[in-house]
């Protein structure tokens, strides 16, 4: 049997701007993870190619985003001096302007087009665009880091392709745009766990939210209290995120794999490791779903590379050694990383804290289970894999 092809998204564009020095979203990343990942030899695999892209074109853009908006963010992107103009989010700390802001994040955009056109015309099993997952964008807004929702602008080709698509979000923060991009629609499960928005940004995605008119029942979120750890985390996507995607049965999958959930990143407090990373990888990979992976947050660079690199080699079917390469050991230690392992021992937090994050979740659970299951259930038949 020929062995399923994959496809990793990268242009040596992807370095080419910046947010600014004292921003925590660094595009290094990229070519960081690319690094790590061509020292473990992950880049010349039997049925793999790299695919470069181009950006996103201002028809797909429109399905999504305001005019206004987008004419708005392509003239500040032209400007040399410093602009702003709240009321589309643009000029704040969170969504800087620099000159080729709108090429940046058409190019990350095009990168996902690319990835979701690869599985849907070229049969590729896998797409992986570390650039993507900009899932705070809204439709006449910057929000988060994000100008332009690139999974909502492939989700949209697809859909309009006939294909009936999930989007599964497991960055730390809530996937606020995409779900206002399919909010009222049944063509598109979104599903996102995420730090509650009780105190975290973009403060959304509680239990209650779940879609409206003909999407009623098709936003599925799990807000984790601060210091969930890998066990409750694997719990929440086995018991509710899992048995959904089984029954649903999407034709697609796109999901965002940000590493911000990671107990060592610096702007969330979830305590989640590289354990129950890869354990969902697998399951995912498991499914043998036409899968569009898409990179979203993470703002430790090790743990951002290290956690892309698991990503990309469980895509593959490659069991990694546990310690970093030297070559890559050599390389980070000249920029003051002291790391030597890709892989974290899976990580229980403090007892007291752990009961109040599990009595959350499991509140979680049942709520989504009552009001959720039963529509998917009535729709689409028996939920497997509990």
């Amino acid at each position: 049997m020929p062995k399923s092809r994959t496809a990793l998204i990268f242009s040596p564009l992807f370095n080419s701007y910046s947010y600014g020095d004292d921003h925590p979203f660094k595009l290094q990343r990229y070519h960081v993870a690319r690094d790590l990942m061509e020292a473990y030899g992950l880049l010349k695999l039997p049925g793999m190619e790299i695919r470069d892209c181009r950006p996103v074109d201002d028809d797909l853009v429109l399905t999504f985003h305001d005019p206004d908006y987008i004419a708005r963010l392509k003239e500040f992107s032209a400007a040399s001096e410093p602009r702003a103009d709240f009321r589309f989010g643009l000029g704040d700390a969170d969504c800087p302007v620099f000159q080729g802001l709108y090429d940046c994040a058409a190019l990350g955009a095009g990168a996902t087009f690319e990835a979701a056109r690869l599985v849907e015309e070229e049969g590729f099993a896998i797409a992986f665009n570390m650039a993507g997952g900009w899932h705070h964008a809204h439709r006449a807004k910057a929000s988060g880091f994000s100008y332009l929702n690139d999974a909502v602008l492939a989700i949209n080709w697809l859909v309009a392709r006939g294909r009936r698509v999930l989007y599964l979000d497991i960055d730390a923060h809530h996937g606020d745009g995409v779900q206002e991009g399919f909010y009222d629609s049944d063509q598109v499960l979104t599903i996102s766990l995420h730090e509650s928005g009780i105190y975290f940004f973009p403060g959304t995605g509680f239990e209650d939210e779940t879609g409206e008119g003909s999407g009623k029942g098709y936003s599925v979120n799990i807000p984790l209290l601060a210091h969930t750890d890998d066990a409750l985390y694997m719990k929440a996507f086995d018991e509710v995120a899992y048995p959904l995607i089984a029954a649903y049965d999407p034709d697609v999958i796109v999901t965002q794999i940000g590493a911000d959930t990671f107990r060592t990143d610096p702007l969330t407090r979830l305590e989640i490791t590289t354990h129950s990373y890869g354990y969902i990888m697998r399951k995912l990979k498991a499914l043998k779903i036409p899968w569009v992976a898409l990179g979203g947050g993470g703002y430790d660079l090790l743990n951002t590379s290290r956690a892309w690199t698991i990503a990309w080699a469980e895509m593959n079917g490659v069991k990694l050694a546990p310690a970093l390469p030297e070559t890559f050991v050599k390389t980070i230690r000249a920029l003051g990383y002291p790391h030597r392992s890709l892989l974290d021992a899976m990580h229980w937090s403090e007892e007291h804290e752990r009961n109040l994050a599990l009595d959350a979740v499991e509140k979680s659970i049942a709520r989504i289970r009552d009001t959720v299951f039963p529509g998917i259930l009535d729709r689409y038949g028996a939920i497997t894999g509990e």
